[in-house]
């Protein structure tokens, strides 16, 4: 029996009352419409009860498994309360009125039995609702507010039918009247209540937090609207928003909820493929780390395990399950509410078939049409509010899954095996991070795509299908014809990005060598030849751009061109295929805006699929890296045994990585309490292996170590965390000043701190940049020191300090009397000089203990340890501690600049050398677009935008012809001209399609002109800028501008502007066309222009803020995970893993605090304008229904189908334009480096010295002072000396008395401040820079090498022939090398030249200086990096070669300048001695106390 029937039979009485549930004459076709009583009485009063009772078994499941902490019961909630249950009072009261009825004898029907008892059960289960949420801590109830709406929307009917029975003095029943409007009264009441917002729940965070994010105490309202968001949204307009206006984190949402809930599932994961694993290999061995009992049988097991392994292959633990059980669930939610969203979309299309039907048809009452355009709005505003809470759940996914990933990357990176580390380098690990993640996040956001669109696809054609016959089918056809050209496209445009990658890629490396070797490219005057070679790979970039230029044009006619195409096709064949096919307004524009409903999820299945195919190769990717094995944390015994040793390893056997073979074989150390044992060898004799080997780095095969109590390690390379140095030093620990004070001492860092700029309060650099490499390794002995722990392994840290220093750490530290006396300290260390003060020395040989005892013992073995004396014989020992420049020259100098800069300047803050980059605030000045506008060229742009004009006329022209066309079927006369409507319809569409190509095409080209002249702008004045400018400005900033800041000008600025362009004249042509068809409507545009700006105000401001903070945040993430995953040994030692977990979680809850707002917002603005969108659907509508006597019903479906795209434009048009303000940054900031102050010209040709200068190499300062930048002070203070061609002059002092000072101020890399320099007459300072570098060598201190040939690196000019550089090369003691190489001249040197050794690079800047051989050489002598004979070689070849030659040379190492014409020491700036070598030494003075400290004299 049908529902309707059953329902009559409910109203059905003997006395034949009104019992039809629908009465068309009643309802339709009167101008006072009403519905019958039993349709009131059933239907509409039942509504809402069904609604309730169906929801509140999963509602009461939600609230049982989420609890908030209960509210107090406010007044509110009384009232609500106490509302219920005077409504069900009064249901009741219905009920009991029927039934006194019934006992007078008044029959009723049974459904006034019915419909009070079911409304006054579901009033109590409301008003037990109220209460429980109360008591589960709800603030704001969603589903008591749909259930209040609907009542309050149901009881409107009765309402005013009540009212006109009244007015038409029908019989009433008074009773009845009166408890109808009690009722009504009160859902109204309830429903306005619902309104309103509970307090917080006791205890909640929210109370405790300074600033919680309003959405966890948002009404319902407030959470579907976004109205939450508008408080931040004012303040971002009002003022830039700071890091300290943004919300907390949701917990919810914080990686320390999110991280463990995906690793728990992962580590589910994990032991369920290990358990399965176990089953299918033999039982026994199924341990991951071997130990083998007896001695050498370690082999086969392992061969066994491998061989299992790759059995066990397929059983390997899924991530991306993992994924889904942690993150599937909440994910669902938005699927949901895309399904709903997915339905919603097919109302509209009926409801405009409707309403052009209803323009159509004479006599219809007016109120049908007003409902049908309120009805139209309202179901798109339910639309965007469905629409909106999808998206919102799809972004919290993805932000929590890219949250959840990167911590399990950082703490799987901290625990992972060395040989695991090898196989991907920290950059890729970076990479996992940031890019893989990110293809996560965005994946979520339209992962529902993949079912969404072929639903919506298959409604689509259903609808279509009805309406217009299998002649769809010709559009369908086209549509999957143009599939495969898209996806061609897509291809070729993926080739080109990957090969433009590979430019730009190339390009950022080149830059990245020559700004760190921007000062050996300007003492060789060489940039003209690598600005060439940045030319040439920029110039292939910009073609495979133009490219793709072409195919992007191509993709955009496709895609605006499909829908049209589609529809003439459609079209053509339905009016062509059967003479009585007539095609109507209705027919043509609910047809167009199908097909406009269908382009969308055609446009992204593609899309989808292609990300999700990126994403996959991503989740390979962390699964492998998340499989990788982790170091065993029971590798070193760390328990307290009774024993007297503290460190004991026994048999031990060690290698690097199970499958390589073993670097440390029977290793038998004994380390007993509070003893000092010293570890020496060769260079690879495994020394730093065995360190590692007692940290548990390595992978034991066999044997056992112990290492008693805490540990502290000090490593070969320091490591210094991008922190103030004080942190550095406490790594953890509370502060005490007095043991932090005796550190500092013992250290030797008391004096560092003066120089300092901000004392033990300054912010150290990257890697500890701003420390010269003594220093850092003393930072790094000063927090071993300060962790004060039982056991301290020291690698060779004496290394980088000088001869001096070394000894004073010697004595007050490390040594019998230092501070560590009575720790067990392990030192590994080439200084020969301590070893007889040391307990026991172990001598190592290829990774065998060879010897071990004290100093006397083993000199009187006379084994290796004996040999390894006398190869480094006392002498050679003495020189090369005497290396006094260890502390590199540019670092002092920094330290010195900045010194001086802030005791000018900036008294008593914590200071940094290098000025925080400045993020842009508030709006973008007008003269930046002008800019960019200049660089396209202004005609270009005038005509883009008329290209534009014209398709956007085009495009209008088409489909008023078809509004026109679709008249004909009205006036009959169909038949006669359809070809020519065809025709002329397909030429105005084709011209369309044409016309975008050609715009998108000219678009993209002048873009591309742009990005040329505004990098070749950077790279020439970058190339010109002066030294002082590298020197205070990080490299990364100035690579930030050729990578990252071009890449926008190249990619992202041009597709933002194609996407603007577009929307803006789609929105523009929309607007036209309503107007156009009902001019009335110009009225409303005025106020919708107006909050339509109003909105796009606030939200660009805001959302440009909130990018900027977010990008300022997330660079943190990534270079505290590089610096952590290179101290990761440091860290471990330390045990403070869980402390940098903890930093790593915070940095990115930092960084998702920023972004979360951002998503918001743009839900926020979504909400809002397509609330102005749908406000334009409701008054064309509307202009239509109230013009329908003068309007045909073609025009009518005109303006409403446009108007039902807009929304769409509108959104978009704003979040171009806020994008377009947020990369045109880009420009200014490229802009800004383009107009640095440049150095003096190049060539200057007027004063072109002749080109045989200098004949004779004499060179005179005269009253020569120079400082290093303005305001501070002088470095060299009147400095006069004469010296005669060909004399050979060593410079010498202390560090920082300005000897490498003296030789930047030759080549004019600091010009003079007084005084002048002349070389043979010639004033340096007149003549261009390339003509006195070129004329200059210099054999700098540090060797730098630009990845290239080694020909390239010699001679990048090409200007010598092959025979002069192999002469060079021998001269160079190179030649023997070269020639064995396979490649000869031709060999590819890395990156800084890291395939050569570095005695080797000094060989080859030696060879630099043979082939240019000038009149005057400067030698800057390497400080330790090189090894004695390397010295040697070159001093020989000096003194062979540049015989007649004017030689300087910075000496570091005395005995190389003992047979030098003259001897010049500088002393603060000023010469203090200057004379032969033999008469200084005799005078006594500052030279003979530096001979003496380096034993050369008495």
């Amino acid at each position: 029996m049908c529902a309707q029937c059953y329902i009559c039979d409910l109203c059905c009485v003997w006395n034949g009352s009104d019992s039809t549930l629908l009465a068309s004459n009643q309802t339709l076709h009167t101008d006072r419409p009403d519905l019958p009583d039993c349709f009131q009485l059933s239907v509409l009063s039942w509504l809402p009860c069904i609604y309730l009772w169906v929801v509140f078994p999963i509602y009461l499941f939600y609230l049982k498994r989420n609890n908030r902490g209960y509210i107090m019961m406010s007044i509110m909630n009384r009232f609500k309360t106490v509302f219920g249950l005077l409504l069900w009072i009064v249901c009741w009261t219905d009920l009991f009125y029927t039934f006194h009825e019934l006992r007078q004898g008044h029959t009723q029907p049974p459904i006034y039995f019915v419909t009070p008892l079911v409304l006054g059960m579901t009033m109590l289960l409301a008003t037990f609702l109220i209460q429980f949420e109360r008591l589960r801590g709800v603030q704001s109830s969603g589903v008591l507010f749909i259930f209040w709406f609907l009542s309050v929307l149901c009881s409107i009917v009765p309402f005013r039918s009540k009212i006109l029975q009244a007015s038409k003095e029908v019989r009433m029943y008074k009773l009845r009247f009166t408890t109808f409007y009690f009722y009504f009264a009160l859902v109204v009441c309830e429903l306005v209540l619902c309104c309103f917002n509970e307090k917080p729940p006791l205890f909640s965070n929210v109370v405790t937090d300074p600033n919680p994010c309003p959405e966890t105490t948002a009404g319902f309202l407030s959470t579907i609207t976004f109205w939450w968001f508008t408080r931040m949204a004012i303040k971002g307009y009002r003022m830039p928003l700071e890091a300290k206006d943004l919300w907390s984190m949701n917990p919810r949402d914080s990686s320390k909820v999110m991280v463990p809930k995906l690793l728990k599932e992962w580590e589910k994961e994990q032991s369920k493929a290990k358990s399965q694993a176990v089953y299918s290999k033999p039982p026994p061995k199924t341990t991951n780390h071997i130990v083998g009992e007896g001695g050498g049988e370690s082999s086969p097991e392992e061969a066994e395990v491998l061989l299992s392994n790759q059995k066990a292959a397929p059983h390997q633990p899924s991530f991306l399950r993992a994924l889904i059980k942690a993150f599937g669930p909440y994910f669902l939610i938005g699927s949901a509410y895309k399904v709903l969203q997915d339905v919603i979309t097919f109302v509209n299309p009926q409801l405009l078939r409707m309403l052009i039907s209803f323009t159509k048809q004479k006599g219809v009452p007016d109120w049908w049409g007003y409902s049908l355009a309120f009805l139209m709005f309202f179901t798109a505003f339910l639309q965007t509010l469905i629409l909106h809470r999808h998206f919102q759940y799809c972004f919290v996914t993805g932000m929590n899954v890219r949250t959840a990933i990167i911590g399990a990357i950082y703490r799987k990176a901290l625990v992972i095996t060395n040989a695991a580390k090898r196989s991907s380098t920290v950059g890729e690990v970076v990479n996992l991070m940031s890019v893989d993640a990110q293809r996560f996040m965005d994946l979520t956001t339209f992962l529902n795509m993949l079912w969404s669109a072929p639903l919506q696809i298959v409604l689509a054609l259903y609808f279509l299908w009805q309406n217009l016959g299998p002649s769809v089918l010709a559009g369908v056809a086209v549509m999957v014809m143009l599939i495969p050209f898209n996806a061609v496209i897509a291809m070729k445009t993926r080739a080109y990005q990957v090969e433009q990658m590979q430019y730009k890629d190339a390009r950022i490396k080149l830059m990245n060598e020559i700004l760190n070797g921007i000062k050996v490219l300007k003492l060789y005057a060489w940039e003209n030849s690598f600005k060439e070679k940045v030319l040439t790979i920029r110039q292939k970039e910009l073609n495979v751009l133009r490219k793709t230029a072409y195919l992007g044009a191509l993709s955009t006619m496709a895609w605006t061109s499909a829908p049209f195409l589609v529809a003439l096709t459609t079209f053509a064949v339905y009016v062509t295929v059967d003479e009585n096919n007539v095609l109507d307004a209705e027919k043509a524009f609910v047809s167009l805006s199908l097909f406009n409903i269908l382009r969308f999820p055609l446009n992204m299945l593609p899309q989808v699929i292609s990300s999700m195919v990126q994403a996959s190769v991503s989740l390979k990717r962390i699964q492998s890296f998340l499989s990788h094995d982790e170091l065993d944390p029971h590798a070193v015994e760390r328990k307290n045994t009774g024993t007297e040793f503290s460190v004991a390893v026994i048999n031990g056997k060690f290698t690097w990585a199970k499958e390589d073979p073993a670097v440390l074989h029977n290793i038998n150390v004994m380390v007993p309490q509070g003893s000092l044992l010293a570890v020496v060898g060769h260079v690879g004799c495994g020394k730093s292996s065995l360190i590692s080997a007692l940290l548990g780095e390595m992978e034991k095969l066999e044997g056992d170590v112990s290492v008693r109590g805490s540990v502290a390690y000090v490593p070969q390379q320091a490591w210094i965390q991008n922190a103030t140095l004080r942190d550095n030093i406490l790594f953890g620990k509370p502060y005490n000043e007095q043991k932090y004070t005796c550190v500092l001492e013992a250290c030797a860092l008391t004096p560092d701190l003066e120089v300092l700029p901000g004392g033990d309060m300054t912010e150290i650099g990257e890697k500890g940049i701003n420390l010269s490499g003594g220093q850092r390794q003393r930072v790094s002995l000063a927090r071993a020191l300060y962790s004060d722990t039982d056991v301290y392994l020291l690698d060779d840290p004496l290394s980088a300090v000088d001869a001096h220093v070394a000894k004073h750490i010697f004595d007050n530290l490390i040594g019998p009397e230092g501070l560590l006396k009575g720790k067990t300290r392990i030192l590994v260390t080439h200084g020969i000089s301590f070893l007889p003060q040391v307990d026991n020395i172990m001598v190592m040989v290829e990774g065998r203990v060879s010897e071990m005892g004290s100093y006397q013992e083993l000199l009187s073995q006379n084994g290796a340890f004996a040999e390894f004396l006398r190869n480094y014989s006392l002498e050679d020992i003495i020189e090369e501690d005497e290396a006094t420049g260890r502390e590199t020259f540019p670092l002092t100098l920094v330290s010195y600049i900045s010194h001086h800069f802030y005791e000018k300047h900036k008294p008593h803050e914590k200071q940094k050398l290098i000025q925080a980059e400045t993020a842009e605030t508030g709006r973008v000045k007008a003269k930046v677009y002008l800019e960019y506008i200049k660089a396209v060229g202004p005609l270009l742009s005038v005509f883009i935008c008329f290209l534009y004009g014209c398709q956007s006329a085009a495009s209008i022209g088409a489909n008023i012809w078809l509004s026109q066309w679709t008249n004909d079927a009205s006036n009959n006369q169909t038949q006669e001209n359809v070809h020519m409507r065809v025709g002329v319809y397909a030429a105005l569409g084709i011209a369309q399609g044409i016309l975008v190509m050609i715009s998108s095409f000219t678009l993209a080209m002048g873009n591309i002109g742009a990005a040329k002249k505004l990098h070749n702008n950077l790279l020439v004045n970058k190339l010109h800028t002066p030294q002082s400018f590298f020197d205070t400005t990080p490299i990364g900033r100035i690579i930030n501008r050729f990578s990252k800041d071009i890449y926008i000008i190249d990619e992202a600025l041009p597709a933002t502007v194609l996407m603007l362009l577009g929307t803006v004249f789609v929105s523009l042509s929309t607007i036209i066309v309503i107007i156009s068809s009902t001019p009335i409507f110009a009225v409303v545009i005025a106020p919708l222009a107006f909050i339509y700006i109003f909105v796009q105000r606030f939200y660009v401001a805001t959302s440009r803020q909130l990018k900027r903070l977010e990008s300022v945040s997330r660079s943190p993430i990534y270079s505290h995970f590089s610096e952590t995953v290179t101290g990761c040994s440091v860290i471990r030692a330390y045990g403070r893993h869980s402390a940098f977990i903890l930093m790593s979680d915070m940095k990115v809850d930092d960084n998702q605090k920023s972004y979360y707002p951002g998503i918001v917002s743009n839900r926020w603005l979504g909400v809002r304008i397509e609330f102005i969108g749908n406000c334009i659907v409701l008054f064309a509508a509307l202009f239509a229904v109230t013009g329908k006597e003068n309007l045909n019903p073609g025009l009518v479906g005109l303006s409403v189908s446009y108007a039902l795209q807009v929304t769409m434009s509108l959104n978009w048009m704003v979040r171009m334009s806020s994008d377009l303000e947020n990369n045109i940054v880009a420009v200014e900031r490229v802009k800004e480096y383009s107009e640095t102050k440049t150095e003096a010209p190049w060539e200057v040709e007027d004063k072109k010295p002749p080109p045989e200068w200098p004949m004779e190499g004499n060179v005179e300062f005269h009253d020569y002072s120079v400082r290093y930048r303005e305001g501070l002070d002088l470095v060299l203070k009147r400095l006069t000396l004469n010296v005669k061609g060909g004399e050979k002059i060593g410079i010498v002092g202390r560090t920082g008395a300005g000897k490498s000072s003296m030789t930047l101020c030759l080549f004019r890399l600091l010009e003079a401040a007084a005084g002048e320099i002349t070389v043979d007459e010639v004033k340096i300072a007149e003549i261009g820079l390339h003509d006195l570098r070129s004329k200059l060598t210099i054999i700098p201190q540090e060797p730098v090498l630009f990845s290239g040939t080694l020909r390239m690196n010699l001679d990048p000019f090409e200007r010598y022939s092959d025979e002069e550089v192999w002469k060079a090369l021998e001269h160079s003691h190179l030649q023997k090398f070269v020639s064995n190489q396979p490649a000869k001249l031709e060999l590819e040197c890395a990156e800084g030249g890291e395939n050569l050794s570095v005695g080797q690079r000094q060989l080859v800047c030696l060879a630099r200086a043979l082939l240019r051989k000038t009149r005057i050489l400067i030698l800057d002598e390497a400080t330790a990096a090189i090894d004695l004979e390397t010295d040697d070689l070159i001093q020989s070849t000096i003194r062979t070669q540049f015989e007649d030659c004017t030689v300087f040379t910075i000496a570091h190492r005395l005995n190389t300048i003992m047979d030098y014409t003259r001897v010049l020491v500088l002393d603060k700036g000023q010469i203090a001695e200057f004379d032969t070598p033999t008469n200084l030494i005799s005078q006594r003075g500052i030279f003979y106390s530096m001979a003496k400290d380096a034993g050369l004299t008495q």
